[in-house]
């Protein structure tokens, strides 16, 4: 089945704690070649709330939106999300109980990770070694094997390259969208609508000739030829580059220009119990 998608969104996402998050940009495009642009926030800067209220507003529109969070922590390696804690054993159901367990601000889930430092997560040096928290999904394996780079864990919230805690707040954002927008792989890729997927902005990057450990594009140059590599017209001048908003413009084009790549719907490594209690990223094949 061809995806029925015309409309492409990437959101570059934040699990700092508050109730507004300049990390966070959303970009948008149509099927074409006009380049992608930021969707302005609906009180100058947004919040995780915001981000939520928009995709349900977005729900019954042909949609495909990417994410750069891992939408649950790894579990077929090791048979538990958190071993020796009473976890549910699929993502759905996980991402109910991370909810439950966190009243952060704005969807926030720095509380979650904290709780458990030194147990599940690492926050720093007194945590212990932190290769004893380096446990990761298949698809992360994959990825890593495959030489695409260094795919994060979830367990450890330390460092520029951690995902943890947007992961995490990410998780109790995919609860409450709940059953409004649809969530690959976890759910099938719908005939009408919306549909959530993750999404390596650092995938996009390779895919755009950006060198590893270059990834981050920061003028309008840099941006542009990204944009080129998948056929897309040049973008609209930004007031600031940053690389929030040039990963979710870059990372928009990347995901409309590959959309209709079968074999991305459907890649080798992903299992029926990898489905429903890991998930995959898209763009890993």
């Amino acid at each position: 089945m061809t995806p029925h998608f015309t409309r492409f969104a990437a959101i570059d996402w934040s699990g700092a704690k508050g109730h507004r998050h300049k990390g966070i940009a959303v970009a948008l495009c149509e099927a074409g070649d006009a380049a992608p642009e930021l969707v302005a926030a609906p009180n100058g800067v947004w919040s995780r709330t915001d981000v939520l209220r928009w995709l349900q507003a977005q729900a019954d529109t042909p949609l495909l939106v990417g994410f750069d969070f891992s939408f649950a922590p790894p579990f077929v390696a090791r048979g538990a999300y958190l071993p020796g804690e009473a976890t549910p054993i699929t993502a759905r159901a996980f991402w109910a109980y991370v909810d439950a367990h966190c009243d952060d601000a704005d969807l926030g889930a720095a509380s979650f990770l904290e709780r458990r430092r030194g147990t599940h997560f690492y926050l720093g040096a007194r945590d212990g070694a932190k290769a004893g928290f380096l446990h990761f999904r298949s698809c992360e394996a994959r990825y890593n094997a495959a030489g695409g780079g260094k795919a994060s864990t979830v367990y450890d919230a330390i460092g520029a390259a951690q995902v943890a805690k947007a992961s995490f707040a990410g998780m109790r954002l995919l609860h409450h969208l709940g059953p409004t927008v649809p969530v690959w792989p976890f759910d099938p890729v719908p005939g009408h609508g919306a549909l959530v997927a993750e999404i390596y902005t650092s995938i996009a990057a390779r895919a755009a000739g950006v060198r590893k450990g270059l990834s981050k594009l920061r003028d309008a140059a840099a941006l542009d030829a990204a944009l080129a590599a998948f056929a897309s017209r040049p973008h609209a001048p930004l007031a600031r580059y940053d690389d929030h908003a040039t990963d979710a413009i870059m990372a928009a084009a990347w995901l409309r220009h590959v959309a209709a790549t079968p074999a991305l719907w459907h890649p080798a490594g992903l299992s029926d119990a990898i489905r429903r209690s890991e998930g995959w990223t898209f763009g890993v094949s």
